[in-house]
């Protein structure tokens, strides 16, 4: 059971402490405060954990400072969607709003390679109105040999960059909890000149100590990808351990799963679970085209398959696109084959408004149809 409370409500007024005593008194129940501070607002919800079947939602509704109680009907407790939950299903980092009805792009570097190549790309983006880019410092590889990315090294070029050139949200990806803090470190020594979304990359989707770790931390939001070879409820339950432990700013994102079913693509393209996830969770939904399909090849009707897949994850619903671009893909340190090209950036951001203004001529003749039954 989750009890909404009136919005400004603080934990050190007359209100809460009367409603924490009662909550405390209840037998077999425990409960846990989540706040979000809004640009306007201070939102406090109280997840109720425990033997609440017999409670009366008249009776809890009735507390002091409650405003809306939630019956929980669903597995994923905080970031399920439940009978009568009319939760936000988005939220807002550093100007830019993530939700179930927006879509982002984030092209850019799957590994930062050189401070030229960053700036060549972020030029781009900023020429084509883009404010959100992906660049890679730390990457987790199969290979040991393989290169594992420059690390905190390259942060203060990156984040200078993309205050020059307007980026206000890099999706990075990281694999330990000590990158965290040379994100923070760098972001404080450049000054802050951009944001930050952390990803967790597909290996370490059931790494739960770190999962537990991210969501200890509100200041950034994160990406969290589904695991190549577990089911969508273990996935779905991964990110559920960031919002349980208070960071509730998740998007999902699918990669395709790891099957030779998928041949010749590098990985079965999964983008049919896009409307699933958002009829299971509140979470936006990301598509990852680039490590689902893998290469460059391209159809008889000259679209790469790269775009054909990112058409289907739109179309589908899809809330955000992370995608591989690099000046120079034959340079590239990670990923090159299946990197676009900067040439193909405006293409590319033409074919998926085409394919978004589809999905919402989709869903206007999907709400006329239900309104006549």
């Amino acid at each position: 059971m989750i009890l909404i409370l009136a919005p400004n409500t603080r934990t050190d007024s007359d209100e809460f402490r009367r409603l924490e005593a009662f909550l405390t008194q209840m037998p077999n129940v425990r409960h846990r405060v989540h706040q979000e501070s809004g640009e306007q607002q201070l939102l406090t919800e109280i997840y109720l954990i425990g033997d609440t079947a017999s409670l009366s939602l008249e009776q809890v509704a009735a507390l002091p400072a409650v405003e809306r109680v939630v019956r929980i009907s669903e597995e994923y407790r905080v970031l399920g969607r439940h009978r009568d939950d009319q939760r936000s299903t988005s939220f807002e980092y550093n100007g830019v709003r993530f939700g179930q009805d927006t879509l982002q792009v984030f092209a850019g570097l799957c590994a930062v390679n050189t401070r030229e190549d960053v700036e060549l790309m972020m030029q781009a983006l900023q020429a084509h109105g883009q404010v959100c880019t992906r660049m890679g410092a730390y990457k987790p590889r199969t290979n040991p040999y393989s290169f594992q990315g420059h690390g905190k090294s390259c942060l203060p070029y990156v984040f200078e960059l993309a205050g020059t050139y307007g980026i206000k949200v890099i999706a990075m990806e990281i694999t330990h909890e000590a990158h965290v803090d040379e994100i923070r470190e760098a972001l404080e020594h450049t000054g802050n000149p951009t944001g930050v979304m952390l990803q967790i990359g597909t290996r370490n989707t059931q790494n739960f100590e770190l999962l537990k770790h991210i969501g200890r931390q509100r200041e950034f939001p994160v990406l969290l990808k589904r695991g190549f070879g577990i089911t969508l409820e273990e996935s779905l339950n991964a990110a559920e351990y960031l919002a349980s432990e208070g960071n509730r700013k998740v998007v999902f994102g699918l990669r395709g799963m790891k099957t030779n079913m998928g041949d010749p693509h590098r990985n079965f393209v999964d983008f049919a679970h896009v409307p699933v996830i958002k009829r299971l969770t509140r979470m936006p939904v990301c598509i990852d085209p680039s490590h689902s399909v893998g290469t460059r090849e391209r159809a008889p009707d000259g679209l790469l398959d790269l775009m054909h897949v990112t058409a289907q994850g739109i179309i589908a619903g899809a809330n955000m696109v992370l995608v591989d671009f690099h000046p120079h893909p034959s340079r590239a340190l990670v990923d090159g084959p299946q990197a676009l090209t900067l040439d193909e950036l405006p293409f590319f951001l033409e074919d998926v408004r085409i394919a978004r203004e589809a999905y919402q001529k989709r869903v206007a003749l999907a709400g006329q149809n239900i309104s006549k039954l």
